[in-house]
């Protein structure tokens, strides 16, 4: 129960109150003490004057009688200038400590209370005062403490009790309104919650808001919001699960057709006939697009790459692979080919997704430049660092077109040439990620592209390897 919000609301408003009746206990005391001294000193000053007005002198038991029921040892009363000693009896002790209530205040009457509920020893005490209705100019008298102690004692009692019903009572209704008012209403979200959980597709499940409380309304309102927007996600991923799954089966099929007609195409190019011979190349190039865009769609569709397998990899090795066959792939068109990589620089990497990411990268920058109709130059630098190493891809190309800046490394979007899927970018950067690196784009525009490859060392990469 005390685990619980009600339960520990419950703890704390016993808790205060209690706290506040301590606070209204401690002058509740004091005041007591002073009334009690207060009438004492009225009884004293009826006794005595009942004895004045007899101008005789009175029984020894008498005066023991008044003395009594006034609660005091002896009464003093100062009608003039003189003090009359109007009522005696022996007293069993010297005066412990006299008390002045015609001027006390508060931060007397406090401490002194305190330290009589505290002191269990019965002591004989002064106590003076002003005569009620002017019938004197001063009133003494000395008592016993004992009784004083005890009636404040009785009285403390009685507070304590009635504090002890009143917190209970406060505090029973206030973890009723609690539990009315929050609790009920934060178990209701939270029920909400776990059924929308169990089927978040499912929009039925999606909460109402109907809370009372105006927070607990903003909360409901603010989750229906969330759980329509992850719906609509959830449907849509759904939908588009399924388009890949289909695009995939027709990839695959498409692209056995497709290999097909290009052993026939290859036929065709050895013919004689002028018009075979002119249209055999367009073919050959544009089903060798289809397959390309398929073998790349086939590849994305998978469920995720699988982990790099890293190991010390030459880099200089890798990038003259790459480039010797990028450099056939450019045929007649004037691209040139620059390699700044230290020979002994070497890499933890997997040298099978690196080789795929440099691929992609040079082959971007080749269709771009050979697109333009224009001489260029594809650089490639590598150097490193404590931290990390460093790839800069860079041309002398026309730059990205702006719907390829807009939506770079997302497939089927970010296409950097007229026709292209985008899906080599794409996949690029998965594959980066993977080695808990990054690939950016650092410039682009008319006089050219770079991209940037980093590749953690240490702790980082060895991470990314685990994950």
């Amino acid at each position: 129960m005390f685990n619980s919000l009600s339960g520990r609301f419950l703890l704390l408003t016993i808790a205060f109150v209690m706290l506040a009746e301590v606070l209204i206990f401690v002058p509740s005391v004091a005041r007591f003490r002073e009334d009690y001294l207060l009438s004492r000193l009225e009884r004293a000053q009826i006794a005595s004057l009942a004895l004045l007005a007899t101008e005789d002198m009175i029984e020894p038991d008498l005066e023991q009688e008044l003395l009594e029921n006034a609660g005091v040892f002896n009464v003093v009363l100062r009608r003039d200038q003189a003090r009359q000693l109007v009522l005696s009896s022996p007293i069993p002790e010297p005066v412990y400590e006299s008390y002045d209530l015609r001027n006390a205040s508060p931060l007397e009457l406090v401490p002194d209370a305190l330290i009589r509920l505290a002191d269990p020893t019965p002591r004989i005490i002064r106590v003076i005062g002003e005569p009620v209705r002017g019938a004197g100019l001063l009133i003494e008298v000395t008592m016993d403490t004992a009784p004083l102690r005890g009636a404040m004692i009785e009285y403390g009692l009685r507070i304590l009790l009635l504090s002890a019903v009143i917190s209970v009572l406060t505090a029973l209704l206030l973890f009723l309104a609690v539990q009315r008012l929050l609790v009920m209403p934060i178990k209701r979200v939270v029920r909400a919650m776990q059924v929308y959980a169990e089927a978040p597709e499912d929009a039925r499940r999606i909460i109402t808001p109907s809370a009372g409380v105006r927070e607990l309304n903003e909360a409901e309102t603010t989750l229906q919001s969330l759980q329509t927007e992850l719906t609509a996600a959830l449907r849509q991923k759904e939908r588009l699960a399924q388009l890949g799954a289909a695009v995939a089966k027709i990839s695959h099929d498409l692209r056995n057709i497709l290999t097909t007609a290009q052993l026939f195409t290859d036929r065709m190019a050895a013919s004689e006939d002028p018009a075979v011979k002119r249209a055999a190349p367009k073919i050959v190039r544009a089903i060798s697009r289809a397959v390309s865009l398929c073998e790349n769609t086939l590849a994305f569709g998978k469920a995720e790459e699988p982990p790099p397998r890293l190991d010390r990899v030459a880099l200089a090795a890798i990038v003259n692979d790459v480039v010797d066959s990028e450099r056939l792939s450019a045929g007649e068109t004037d691209i040139s080919f620059s390699e700044d990589v230290p020979a002994g620089l070497t890499l933890r990497a997997d040298p099978e997704q690196l080789h795929r990411v440099l691929s992609n990268l040079i082959r971007n920058a080749r269709q771009a430049i050979a697109a333009s109709g224009k001489p260029g130059e594809i650089g490639i630098r590598a150097d490193e660092d404590e931290s990390e190493w460093k790839i800069l891809v860079s041309d002398t190309g026309p730059g990205l077109p702006p719907k390829a800046r807009e939506h770079l490394f997302q497939p089927f979007q970010g296409g950097t040439r007229k026709g292209g899927t985008g899906l080599g970018l794409a996949i690029a950067a998965d594959l980066i990620r993977g080695h808990g690196g990054r690939l950016e784009l650092l410039h682009t525009g008319p006089g050219g592209t770079a991209f940037s490859l980093r590749l953690p060392k240490g702790a980082a990469l060895a991470e990314a390897a685990a994950e």
